[in-house]
This record gives structure tokens, sequence and C-alpha cells, in this order.
């Protein structure tokens, strides 16, 4: 029993506790880095029993307001210091409510959900498949022959489709009498 007693290490504060403490004894003006807060910490209290608490620890200091994390050091954070606001534009400052005035809460978000006493819906009817035009593009229609040698472009505009051809200048005979 008495060797269980002495091999028992030291029962630790809780982590934030021992990281203010070790900014407060650093009392470095720029603020105070992870591996100097660690080494304050293990010659302090001894042996760390995990290294990656540490680090986890101080992530959600500086998540919940408590430290500052600036140029890769921690410092703790000012109290007179305005609280840090999330991304993105701020809400709209709301106009006073006058007193006496019921405020009814704000409409919920989403799809208002399915009424389980209301009666069921009739289904639609289905059309048959005979009745209406039928689906997808229509068919072709095929021309007669007299239409189909005359293209329906040529028709409508007087000219025919296309890049119209070079026009060569004509050559003239030159004759050379020596």
């Amino acid at each position: 029993m008495a060797t269980e007693e002495v091999n028992k290490p030291q029962s630790l504060p809780p982590y934030p506790e021992l990281i203010l403490k070790a900014l407060e004894a650093l009392n470095e003006p720029s603020g105070s880095s992870k591996s100097a807060i660690s080494k304050y910490i293990e010659s302090t209290y001894g042996e760390l029993p995990d290294s990656t608490v540490l680090g986890n620890q101080l992530n959600k200091m500086k998540d919940s307001g408590e430290l500052v994390f600036s140029r890769n050091n921690y410092l703790k954070a000012d109290p007179s210091a305005p609280p840090k606001r999330g991304r993105g534009r701020p809400p709209k400052a709301k106009a006073p409510v006058p007193p006496g005035t019921v405020v009814s809460p704000p409409r919920p978000r989403g799809r208002p959900p399915k009424d389980p006493n209301a009666p069921p819906k009739s289904p639609k009817p289905k059309p048959t498949p005979g009745s209406g035009r039928p689906r997808g593009r229509p068919k072709k229609i095929p021309r007669s022959p007299a239409a189909a040698s005359v293209s329906p472009a040529a028709v409508s505009s007087g000219r025919p489709r296309g890049r119209p051809p070079k026009v060569k200048p004509q050559l003239t005979e030159v004759s050379v009498e020596l």
C-alpha cells in the first residue's frame, strides 16, 4: 500500500487553470507560445499526461474568448474588450418595442409539419394515354416532292443557304505585237 501512494502521480489542477497560471507567470507582452506554456507546466507540475490535450484546451479557450490568439502566441483576453463577432453581416438593430405590447414568437423555419388528423387527399386522376397530345418531340412531317426540291430558306429570303461562291474576275486577252 505504501508503494501505491508514493508512485501515484499528483493530481493536476484543471487545464484551463494551468494555462492561465502559466500565462500569468510567463508575463510576456506579446503573449506566450504553446511550447512555452507546455514547458512552464512541465517544469512546475512535472510531466504532462498527454501533449495533445494542451492544444485542444488552448483551442477551446480561444474559441470561448478566454484567450486571444495573435501571431502564434496566446494572450489573456482583455475584459474591457468588446466580444468577438462572428463572420458575416451583423444583424440589424431592432426597434424598441413599447411596453405592454405582446410579442408573438417568430415563425418557425422550413416546411410546416403535416397535420396527422387531416383527411387524406384524393389522388389526382391520371390522364388516359390516348387522350391529348403525345409526350416528347413531335414527329417530322414529310414534305411533298415539289416542296422538297426548293429549300425553305431559299423560299423565305430569296437566296440560297451557305456562303456565297467567290466571284472570279473575267480575264481579257491582251495581244502583244513584236
